[in-house]
């Protein structure tokens, strides 16, 4: 499969090393001068280029950046998206990074805004992982305790396509339904960086407490925040069992 990256930070770059081991063919950018990118393209085969270029002639193009930029990059981009690539949804609303977005604040879900913004509809996946279980916990196809992410669109064949990448990457995939049910995967719900096997996931999408979302995501919040940022890979399995804990999650099979 052809695939664009937009977006190499933790994210992007792990999702860049899962795609290019599957074999898909993966093309990647980011904010800053692609020259950043020459260490990854030499490790990973991936072909750092313009923002211009990450869109064409792929069939996936997956949008990994802070939600605060997507404007930005929705009026970069203007239409040069082909209307037959499918879009990934990767974001996360967190005030503190992305200041006050009026819309979410008043009720819109983070990626019928990221969806508004870009004109074009998308599939809401990989937001409710951390990069550390993204780059070590990933499971062949098959293992009773593979994590599973939910995916979220209004497309039922481009899931199915994103839940065959998603499948590549080390993850079970669940359909919780079109893009107006993707609150449920939303920082703050049962199921959001808390990785858990199919049946879990199942019954803890089911949990979810819209009116809950916010504060739990900011109680949160302040466990990554006392963390130092460098040493991400050592403490996100700490920060996994303090999710389960803010977030109700019920761990029984």
């Amino acid at each position: 499969m052809k695939i664009g990256i937009i977006g190499a930070g933790q994210i992007g770059s792990a999702l860049i090393r899962l795609y290019r081991k599957a074999g898909h063919s993966v093309k990647m950018t980011n904010a800053s001068k692609v020259e950043k990118l020459e260490a990854l393209e030499s490790e990973t085969g991936a072909k750092a280029v313009p923002l211009n270029e990450v869109v064409k002639d792929v069939d996936v193009l997956v949008i990994s950046v802070p939600l605060i930029e997507i404007p930005k990059l929705a009026k970069s981009l203007g239409e040069s998206i082909s209307l037959d690539t499918i879009i990934i949804d990767t974001t996360n609303y967190y005030p503190i990074r992305d200041g006050r977005i009026e819309e979410i604040e008043n009720g819109m879900l983070e990626s019928i805004f990221v969806s508004n913004q870009l004109s074009r509809p998308v599939i809401k996946v990989y937001n409710s992982i951390l990069a550390g279980s993204l780059c070590q916990a990933g499971l062949p196809n098959g293992t009773n305790s593979r994590i599973a992410l939910p995916i979220s669109g209004d497309d039922k064949q481009a899931k199915q396509v994103v839940a065959t990448l998603l499948s590549d990457s080390g993850f079970d995939a669940f359909d919780i339904g079109n893009l107006s049910d993707s609150w449920r995967q939303q920082p703050g719900s049962p199921v959001y960086c808390t990785d858990l096997n199919l049946s879990q996931l199942r019954r803890n999408i089911q949990k979810a407490q819209k009116e809950f979302l916010p504060e739990r995501r900011e109680l949160a919040l302040q466990f990554i925040l006392k963390q130092n940022p460098a040493l991400w890979l050592e403490w996100w399995r700490d920060c996994v069992t303090n999710n389960r804990i803010v977030y109700e999650t019920d761990l029984n099979d």
